[in-house]
């Protein structure tokens, strides 16, 4: 009876190591892009920061493994992943920065994934969700509560709008999980697909539209941060690693580590933004970080 535990348990440290370094990696994103909307990036120049640069350095692998099938991965396939982890995703979450503080974006968006992970992976991936996994879920919900009741009460209707960008973007993402579970993408390949359709399909709707103008307002300091960041940190290494952590723990499981992004963001807000949060923040991220702890349980 003991051996199947040692033989998954490597299996499943590894996972939760990428799932975590995944959520640190997603929280230094929206810490940055924040800074970026504060500064006057669009939505639109941070989702090109994001994927053009990643794009760039996958096309020789798309390559090498096959343009006609998006490298085995496939076109159709390819082009539901980068609407649901790609520009598109990015575009409602960065949208989201404008009309809402850091805090929102940092707990409301991966709270969602979280629990929109765990609804998908019963009902499309058919994992047994135990009472605990359950009460996590509900937990989660009341963290959540506690984010809309500070938008509705000190920063009004447009706030609940920018909640509401963060909990679609959230949901994206959840679906993402969940479809790379069910098709068994690699993470690798998942990187190369959305950074190809990214780069052939989204970077020339970009051009057309705002051309390099946009992002020559700004000093070559503040694009290379957002390059690196976006582009690197938390663009192509988020999606690999969290498709990883989804292969070696299942969907429903790995679709929880999303949740510790608000850790990561509120003490990297603090460090490089002096960002400190509300008191209804701090209550809902807590609550928020009780359920997940419940959500990985068995």
């Amino acid at each position: 009876m003991t051996a199947p535990d040692k033989t998954h348990r490597p299996t499943m440290i590894i996972g939760i190591v990428c799932g975590t370094l995944a959520a640190l990696a997603w929280a230094a994103g929206f810490v940055v892009a924040k800074h970026g909307i504060q500064i006057g990036f669009s939505p639109a120049d941070l989702a090109f920061h994001r994927f053009f640069w990643s794009g760039l350095l996958v096309l020789p692998l798309i390559v090498r493994d096959g343009l006609r099938d998006l490298g085995g991965v496939g076109w159709g396939r390819g082009f539901v992943m980068s609407i649901l982890s790609g520009p598109p995703q990015s575009l409602l979450a960065y949208s989201g920065f404008i009309l809402v503080p850091l805090g929102h974006g940092t707990t409301i968006q991966p709270a969602c994934a979280a629990l929109s992970g765990l609804i998908l992976a019963s009902l499309v991936l058919h994992e047994k969700a135990g009472i605990q996994r359950i009460m996590g879920g509900a937990i989660i919900i009341i963290g959540l509560l506690m984010f809309g009741a500070e938008s509705l009460a000190t920063i009004g209707s447009h706030g609940v709008g920018g909640d509401l960008l963060f909990a679609t973007a959230g949901l994206f993402w959840a679906t993402f999980g969940t479809l790379l579970r069910l098709w068994n993408v690699p993470g690798t390949r998942a990187v190369i697909a959305v950074g190809t359709v990214s780069i052939i399909v989204f970077a020339p709707i970009y051009f057309f539209i705002y051309g390099l103008s946009a992002l020559a307002r700004h000093s070559l300091f503040e694009n290379l941060l957002q390059a690196v960041v976006q582009g690197g940190l938390a663009g192509a290494l988020p999606i690999y690693l969290f498709a990883h952590a989804v292969i070696a723990l299942g969907g429903g499981r790995a679709a929880t580590f999303p949740a510790l992004v608000p850790v990561f963001g509120v003490v990297i807000g603090y460090l490089a933004l002096g960002v400190v949060p509300t008191l209804a923040q701090v209550v809902g991220m807590l609550i928020v970080l009780v359920g997940f702890q419940f959500t990985l349980r068995r």
